[in-house]
């Protein structure tokens, strides 16, 4: 933005500094000549030296107070520069700081060393959003790369394909029809994924009252013909948990974890749980699921995008985008919740999340109850 040229901060401060204490000094001088030179006598005696008189005391007083007023013009000049220098030296470096932020360099930090004062403060707060800003550009440098990987994937073996069928006009048609509409199914299914991604960070949506209880029946539903496919059991119990948030976002997060669980699982006899429940003010969704044991440190890289993990790979028409939890741990973001992820002892993974929660429908009033064991009740 182009401003016009104006004073420095730092002239300012010189300039009120000096402004004020020539203020004071001609404050003191007036006093003194209001309260002191106004009760000299004005007496001609004064003229022959027998005694001093008003016109004899400003004439002598009048000189040096223009002397003391120019030096504390020149001294509160420079001592204002001076300290105002001093007192700005912190925003120096802050500035100094934010200019380098300017030009890409996101590592270097304030670190400014001394007692807490509103300049330390507000370094130590740069410092930290400096922190926070490198932390988010670097996970979305990374998650922009891993995602051009992914998508260069589907995109090279349609190429390929297409070159078999360009050299090999004798080659099978359906089957490479078959494979390119595979191929092109899981790439629409990451963009779409990255799409919702996006979204849920910018947390563009509309939130209404949702019931966590019904999301997870319906997520169920939809996921039950692939439970029954792997001879999984579905079982969904608990109560009404409000919350405040996008159904179609909750759903899918739902609908992501059940299929995960399923998905991740023993090959046949495995079973899932999906629990709801109130807690003060807070609505509680667990998934728990059955399956092989997961080692401790890949449990926290499940929520990062594309982080399959090793044990963790499906090579089925379940195998995925990568980014079931990620979307998952962005949308619960995205309502003010919390997401934990627990490996179970005996294997599997139980998964908790807690969204804020609405206040709880009234209890039916006593006028409403019937009057008496027996009787009957309007």
């Amino acid at each position: 933005m182009n401003r016009r040229p104006g004073l420095s901060a730092r002239l300012k401060l010189t300039i009120s500094y000096a402004g004020f204490l020539l203020i004071a000094g001609t404050l003191l001088l007036a006093v003194v000549w209001v309260f002191l030179l106004r009760y000299v006598p004005d007496s001609p005696q004064g003229l022959l030296g027998v005694a001093p008189n008003r016109y004899l005391l400003v004439r002598m007083f009048a000189p040096a107070a223009a002397i003391a007023l120019a030096f504390l013009l020149v001294f509160g000049l420079l001592g204002g520069w001076i300290l105002a220098g001093r007192m700005l030296a912190p925003l120096t470096r802050i500035a100094d700081a934010a200019r380098m932020a300017a030009n890409g360099s996101l590592s270097h930090r304030v670190r400014m060393q001394g007692p807490k004062d509103e300049f330390r403060e507000l370094a130590d707060v740069f410092d930290i959003m400096l922190e926070q800003l490198e932390s988010h550009v670097t996970e979305q440098q990374r998650f922009a790369a891993n995602a051009s990987h992914e998508l260069r994937t589907p995109l090279a073996i349609s190429q390929t394909l297409l070159d078999l069928a360009r050299n090999d006009p004798t080659r099978d048609q359906g089957e490479l029809i078959e494979r390119l509409h595979t191929v092109n199914t899981r790439a629409i299914d990451l963009t779409e994924a990255l799409l919702l991604l996006s979204r849920v960070d910018r947390k563009s949506f509309t939130r209404e009252p949702v019931d966590l209880s019904l999301i997870a029946e319906e997520a169920t539903e939809t996921m039950l013909p692939l439970a029954e496919k792997r001879q999984i059991t579905l079982d969904v119990t608990g109560e009404k948990a409000q919350t405040l948030g996008s159904a179609a976002l909750i759903l899918r997060m739902v609908t992501n974890l059940v299929q995960n669980a399923i998905v991740h699982n023993f090959p046949s006899g495995g079973t899932v749980t999906v629990h709801t429940e109130s807690q003060h003010d807070v609505s509680v969704l667990r998934v728990e699921n059955t399956g092989p044991p997961l080692l401790p440190e890949l449990v926290p890289t499940l929520t990062e995008p594309f982080q399959r993990g090793t044990e963790r790979i499906r090579t089925d028409e379940h195998a995925g985008v990568g980014l079931g939890l990620a979307i998952v741990h962005s949308i619960v973001q995205g309502h003010d919740g919390t997401l934990e992820l627990t490996p179970r002892p005996t294997g599997g993974l139980l998964v908790t999340i807690r969204l804020p929660g609405t206040p709880q429908a009234s209890a039916p009033s006593e006028a409403h109850q019937c009057p008496a064991p027996g009787a009957a009740c309007p």
